[in-house]
């Protein structure tokens, strides 16, 4: 599987998103990627207030993503704001070739006011969805910095995590330290998605990231610019890494 990751400026607009979203699509297909991520509400902003995110889950049309998948033939990750009963909850849409959902994630983890004052916590850890012969977890931004909760994918039966972002400066570390750990603990691939640039008053790093199950990077971008990547998934590699290191089943789980 070939992942395209994109790390992108933070869109004004779901208008500008949506047309972003089927420019990277159509680009991403013609590169061979099987898979598109985007960074953590990519398609109504991240930093916005409770009331444009009110205004954006109104707006938003998840109709169109299922079409730009659909026409372009490649999955999606895409992040935005999702409504259920009153509670709007900062989401992640894993969206199939043939523009069919195949899961909805909730973030369960929310930092500081930022999440808190726009979106009401996730209840339960992502489904497993198998793609091209891969199964996926979905953690959004904070969640990883859990170590429980990759963990808790990795027994589920995950072999890569992706990891749409928001990260911002000072805490690159977490892209450099603990996004390589979380793969390399739990003998998974970890994709991670971050914007790039201004969304008043953060500064977004960037240094999206696809780490292989030693913890390696197959593929890292910088922190100065939009840019998309391109990274194959093996199974190979993955099986090597389960099979030289073994902390899942060496767990002592009658201690913990």
């Amino acid at each position: 599987m070939r992942l395209a990751l994109m790390q992108s400026r933070p869109m004004t607009s779901i208008t500008e998103a949506l047309e972003r979203l089927a420019e990277e699509a159509h680009r991403a297909g013609q590169n061979g990627a099987n898979l598109l991520v985007t960074p953590e509400m990519f398609l109504s902003g991240y930093n916005i207030g409770a009331a444009a995110v009110e205004a954006a889950v109104t707006e938003m049309d998840l109709g169109r993503v299922c079409d730009i998948a659909r026409q372009h033939g490649i999955a999606l990750l895409v992040g935005g704001p999702d409504r259920v009963s009153n509670a709007i909850y900062n989401a992640a849409f894993l969206i199939d070739a043939g523009g069919t959902v195949r899961s909805t994630y909730h973030k369960t983890h929310l930092y500081g006011d930022v999440d808190r004052s726009q979106f009401t916590a996730g209840e339960a850890l992502s489904e497993i969805v198998t793609l091209d012969g891969w199964n996926l977890g979905v953690a959004i931004c904070y969640d990883v910095e859990f170590p429980e909760v990759t963990r808790a994918l990795a027994l589920k039966g995950a072999q890569a995590i992706l990891v749409p972002t928001a990260n911002m400066r000072p805490y690159e570390s977490v892209c450099s330290r603990l996004v390589p750990a979380r793969a390399q603990e739990n003998s998974v691939y970890v994709a991670y998605v971050n914007y790039v640039g201004r969304e008043a008053p953060f500064d977004y790093c960037g240094l999206s990231c696809l780490c292989d199950p030693t913890g390696a990077d197959v593929a890292r971008a910088d922190g100065q610019g939009e840019e998309t990547l391109y990274a194959d998934l093996s199974h190979p590699v993955l099986r090597a890494a389960q099979e030289d290191v073994t902390h899942l089943s060496d767990r002592r789980t009658d201690l913990y």
